[in-house]
């Protein structure tokens, strides 16, 4: 794709969302320094950073805009994916006002942090560079690191934290030294670039270019939870914060996600036939073993850990098809997922107690009787989940399995969707608990009206993308 305009140097228009943000970050800080006990301010702040955000990242026109020597890209598929982390964080923070409150979690810096992590997001998002993707990587692991362990006092999140970081700096690792052969390979980080080395026959049989790729995709795989870097993920998610978790299992998962397509789609096309198997192998394993330990599980939070790691197998399918429709599909996806697994998560909240207790999926038992329209709520979600009709999962996987048979992955679509079925077995046990089960604890549940909002937000949204979606569509076709 030629660019438009002419790459600048430095370019503050295009990188306004990142300053932006990063302005309403710090004034997160110094609010909750000198602004006294009241924290509804943080709030208002952090929300209205994330609003300005969204709008400053249409602010560069024409589109596709590259700048600082075409390093950083202001595309459809940028833009789209601001509005996704924009959703996500704005989500998180709605979730978290009377979560915080609850389990006594400082607001300030915990506010602060998802903000800076949306930083490091947009910038995965938006980068052209592998020195650029590496800092984006860098400010949301570090940011997750430290919210994953925020609750200093539970035994749970500290040892969540830890793992998490000690695996995460390995996978780095694996990342970095990856970046540093197909440097030393190409002599380029620029993704262009190294598309136009990478055309030469003789360049794509050097052992040291292929050991680069190798180790890329096992840095992303690891930051999208894909088998057999998946390691991490269900500790995490079971210690982390519950609107941490949400967080984590959409908005990082899509940036990771944005730069993985983004390096396998424009560097590396004409290399397809090296990594095309790894990948669909990684894939087909994901949505097995993801399936298979859902299966297994008995804590909610533990079940959606696996199930988020048969999505990303679907997900892989995106990067392996490498097409627009791909990346369309990928974005439709990613938005369906966001608003689906925050409505999950807010039930998962609300029926919750101090001290992240009553998580066991035999504490749902009776739902349905007591609180019918939450239980109903559950069920929409989590059939959206496992994608059946009309909900936006169904269409989300629709759409992501018709661009994968254009490009001729049958085998790998038929694999998909006998994966899709078989999922549906753990998220009907949630409702098989709800309905059909005597209740065996009390629901003391605390109508809290911002939670209660992101359930609402996150129902509407898979009911809408699914009955309606073809506005959506469009705006995710480029």
């Amino acid at each position: 794709m030629e660019p438009i305009l002419a790459p600048e140097s430095i370019d503050l228009i295009a990188l306004a969302p990142v300053l932006v943000l990063s302005v309403f970050a710090m004034m997160v800080l110094v609010v909750d320094l000198f602004g006294g006990r009241n924290k509804t301010l943080l709030v208002f702040i952090s929300l209205v950073g994330l609003l300005m955000t969204a709008i400053s990242a249409f602010a560069k026109h024409p589109i596709p805009a590259y700048s600082f020597n075409d390093s950083y890209i202001v595309d459809h598929l940028s833009l789209f994916f601001i509005c996704i982390f924009t959703i996500s964080s704005a989500l998180t923070i709605l979730l978290s006002v009377e979560y915080n409150k609850r389990e006594g979690i400082n607001p300030g810096e915990y506010f602060a942090l998802i903000l800076f992590c949306t930083v490091g997001m947009i910038l995965l998002a938006s980068a052209t560079d592998m020195i650029m993707i590496f800092l984006g990587i860098e400010i949301v692991s570090i940011c997750l690191y430290v919210l994953t362990g925020i609750q200093r006092g539970n035994v749970r999140s500290n040892e969540a934290a830890l793992k998490y970081f000690l695996l995460g700096a390995f996978a780095t690792g694996f990342l970095l030294y990856g970046m540093t052969l197909i440097y030393g390979s190409t002599g380029s980080t620029n993704l262009f670039k190294i598309a136009e080395v990478t055309q030469n026959l003789g360049a794509q049989s050097n052992p040291l270019l292929l050991m680069g790729l190798v180790l890329l995709i096992i840095g992303f795989g690891f930051k999208v939870a894909s088998v057999p870097f998946h390691m991490w993920s269900p500790d995490v998610y079971q210690g982390a914060p519950t609107p941490v978790t949400a967080f984590m299992s959409v908005g990082p998962k899509a940036a990771a996600f944005a730069a993985f397509f983004r390096v396998f789609a424009e560097a590396f096309p004409a290399m397809s036939p090296s990594w095309e198997l790894l990948l669909t192998i990684i894939a087909v394993l994901s949505m097995f073993f993801g399936n298979l330990g859902a299966i297994m599980q008995t804590n909610i939070k533990r079940m959606l850990a696996f199930s988020s790691i048969s999505h990303a197998g679907f997900l892989i399918m995106a990067v392996i098809t490498k097409t627009s429709l791909a990346g369309s599909s990928l974005l439709f996806y990613m938005l369906a997922y966001s608003f689906t697994t925050f409505g999950i998560f807010g039930i998962v909240i609300l029926l919750g107690r101090k001290g992240e207790e009553n998580l066991e999926m035999k504490n749902y038992s009776g739902l349905a009787y007591k609180h019918p329209i939450l239980a109903l709520s559950m069920t929409i979600l989590l059939f959206s989940l496992a994608g059946l009709p009309p909900f936006a999962g169904f269409i989300a996987k629709f759409y992501l399995f018709s661009a994968a048979i254009q490009e001729g992955l049958v085998t790998l679509v038929i694999i998909a969707v006998l994966n899709s079925a078989v999922s549906f077995y753990y998220y009907l046990k949630v409702i098989i608990f709800m309905y059909m089960k005597e209740q065996e604890t009390e629901f003391r549940i605390a109508l809290t009206p911002l939670t209660l909002f992101v359930i609402v937000i996150g129902v509407l949204g898979t009911l809408g993308l699914g009955i309606f979606p073809n506005s959506i569509i469009a705006l995710a076709s480029y």
